[in-house]
């Protein structure tokens, strides 16, 4: 439980610049099948099957933006390595990230396809019935009781409730995270990815300082039986890189990182990157409460594989001086949109990160419109919120609290956008794009028209995503 195989990957793949998005070159897609067979087998092969003989794969699929998803080259060889294995069934499953239909994001990113030429059979969790469980994670009196918590309740997609948590002995979970540095949780791999159970609606309130805790909540309740990361690039500054600025925060790392143990894996994944325990929350948390299998900090973890040592870690050459490289958002922002972040609190794990990665977006890749102010956080000067002119958006449940009626009387409501919850990124989207005149429909960067069939289709399966409406460029909704 407490060995991690790390595989390099050496054909050659993209001397172009990160800017344009590739598909591996074949010699690379032949090498990931070989290696993925490697990594498996060493991890037991077909005696990881379950009575069931049925496997769920659980990618990165948060959206269609390039470097954000787990390749589909690599999801086609995992399908393919089960079914060779004598898997009955091999399920692809998903509940992309808020303002995306899952459906939509298959199509779009390829992971429709593959299941198609491969026999997966694609999973939607946003069209599905759901189970409540409860979060737990805050430590109180008598224990870890949610104390702390505003939302103290998760619903889950009734195939994660069915097939992974209660039958979880009968059948085989395989994550396949993307590996990726997350502004708002250092890192997003295993114990991160496991955010996509969770629905829509669960995952805005306390999307805040108590994200760590809440991912760890998950965790108590699911976990992968085998976690291979995905590592041919890696993406620092966050998770969603502006596509304009992939080569300042893609990085080719050409890795494989894989454990039957997901707390090993992702320990090794952030080390990628030159973080440890300490500089991941949710890691230090998951060791804390026990999911860790024995396992306390890299010394415990058997390396196998290419990398026999995992100190001075520097892949490709380049980490920085500090010995990590930065889980910051690269600097490269609009200098005419006001930013106004209250003293008392500004969690960059919610109401700042999440908006500000959708602004650098928007501006940088769409070339957004600005003039206009945000405001985040707790507790302001009033001074400093009477001087805002134009139109502002308020992001995030505490600073609606403390400046919208102030703001709206002085400005009129058709001049302040609203944006609740610690993340209600469908809001915050819908917000942008009528601030900074950008079509939605630009966010699908190919397969246009299958996109709207899967659009449709989403919608009329009861998809429980919170999604922006397709004329919010023109049409002011929040």
């Amino acid at each position: 439980m407490n060995t991690v195989i790390i595989r390099k990957l050496q054909a050659p793949h993209q001397s172009e610049s990160f800017t344009k998005f590739m598909p591996l070159y074949p010699e690379l897609a032949l090498e990931v099948k070989d290696r993925v067979t490697d990594i498996f087998n060493e991890l037991g092969g077909k005696t990881l099957i379950k009575s069931s003989k049925d496997v769920y794969v659980k990618p990165n699929g948060i959206d269609a933006k390039p470097y954000c998803y787990t390749r589909p080259e690599v999801v086609r060889a995992v399908i393919e390595y089960w079914f060779d294995q004598g898997a009955n069934r091999v399920f692809l499953l998903e509940n992309s990230t808020q303002a995306n239909y899952t459906r939509v994001v298959f199509e779009v990113n390829g992971y429709r396809k593959v299941c198609r030429e491969t026999g997966a059979i694609p999973i939607y969790l946003d069209e599905e019935k759901t189970k409540s469980f409860a979060f737990q994670g805050k430590e109180g009196a008598a224990g870890f009781t949610g104390v702390g918590y505003d939302l103290k309740q998760v619903e889950m997609p009734v195939t994660v409730v069915e097939k992974l948590i209660d039958r979880g002995e009968e059948n085989l979970y395989v994550s396949l995270p993307k590996l990726k540095t997350h502004s708002m949780s250092g890192v997003t791999l295993g114990i991160k990815g496991q955010w996509g159970f969770p629905v829509h609606k669960s995952r805005g309130i306390d999307h805040n300082h108590n994200l760590h805790y809440k991912l760890v909540d998950v965790l108590s309740y699911v976990k992968p039986d085998v976690t291979l990361i995905e590592g041919v690039e890696g993406t620092i500054h966050g998770h969603y890189p502006a596509t304009t600025l992939a080569d300042a925060c893609v990085k080719p790392f050409r890795v494989l990182i894989a454990s039957g143990n997901v707390v090993a894996a992702d320990l090794v994944g952030a080390r990628m990157f030159g973080l440890e325990k300490k500089d991941v929350p949710h890691l230090k948390l998951a060791i804390e409460r026990g999911y860790g299998g024995g396992v306390q900090d890299l010394g415990d973890i058997h390396l196998t594989g290419d990398i026999p040592s995992l100190n001075g870690m520097d892949l490709i050459g380049d980490i920085p001086e500090s010995g990590a490289y930065s889980t910051d958002l690269y600097d490269s922002f609009p200098d005419d949109v006001t930013i106004i972040k209250g003293s008392e609190m500004a969690c960059r794990e919610g109401c700042v990160n999440n908006p500000m990665t959708l602004l650098q977006v928007l501006y940088n890749d769409h070339q957004g419109k600005t003039g206009w102010t945000l405001v985040l956080g707790k507790g302001f000067d009033p001074k400093e919120i009477d001087v805002i002119k134009g139109k502002v958006l308020i992001a995030g449940h505490c600073a609606i609290e403390e400046v919208s009626d102030r703001l709206i009387q002085r400005l009129g409501r058709k001049n302040v956008y609203l944006s609740g919850e610690c993340n209600d990124l469908c809001s915050t989207a819908e917000a942008m794009f009528h601030l900074m005149k950008v079509n939605p429909i630009n966010f699908i960067p190919r397969n246009r028209v299958m996109a709207v069939v899967a659009f449709v289709q989403a919608k009329m399966n009861g998809s429980t995503s919170r999604v922006p409406g397709i004329l919010s460029h023109l049409l002011k909704a929040v």
